[in-house]
């Protein structure tokens, strides 16, 4: 069986699909969730789902490779996690943390704060005719590593960043389970 672990800090609904996903998978587990954010709603998510939740200060991310290591977390899945990861956990993991953007990347709309409705916002602004999301491995650099999965969307003349965003989260509640599914599965 091969384990995961989910890094959350938000609201949780790309958690909660993944953890429904994988409930009764055959080969692939989610073990534990992780989040650096004591308010949220991830938290009661992984409760309702009767899955264990980690909450850890900001400054202790480094810190929870014990718990990675106590759960044999085999992949680590940022499903909305804000943090950048410290150099040893992505050494420790490298081409085994997988992490979705919503939005093409690379591109303007990748790196330090482009996450949420910042990159929906920026997007609509900058009047771009598509947009979509990409799953990655996690490197070094903000939204950098190497492609897995993309898939793109139109941008409506009319959309406001809220029509944008509400696209984009169909696609990645669509497709990150999947891929990351696909991924594990052909690594293993």
């Amino acid at each position: 069986m091969t384990h995961l672990a989910i890094y959350a800090s938000g609201s949780g609904t790309n958690a909660e699909n993944i953890i429904r996903y994988f409930k009764n998978h055959p080969e692939i587990s989610v073990k534990v969730v992780l989040c650096n954010n004591p308010d949220a709603f991830v938290i009661e998510r992984a409760k309702r789902l009767e899955m264990p939740c980690i909450v850890f200060p900001k400054g202790r991310l480094e810190g929870t490779m014990n718990i990675l290591s106590e759960y044999e977390i085999d992949y680590i899945i940022l499903a909305g996690f804000l943090l950048k990861l410290p150099k040893k956990m992505i050494e420790a993991y490298r081409e085994r943390i997988i992490n979705i953007h919503p939005a093409l990347i690379p591109s303007k709309y990748g790196g330090k704060g482009m996450y949420g409705m910042h990159v929906h916002n920026a997007v609509i602004a900058a009047g771009e005719k598509e947009s979509g999301i990409t799953i990655h491995l996690v490197d070094e650099i903000y939204d950098h590593g190497e492609n897995i999965f993309q898939i793109r969307c139109p941008v409506n003349a009319d959309d406001t960043p809220e029509d944008l965003a509400s696209r984009i989260h169909c696609l990645e509640q669509l497709y990150y389970p999947r891929i990351i599914e696909n991924y594990v599965l052909s690594s293993e």
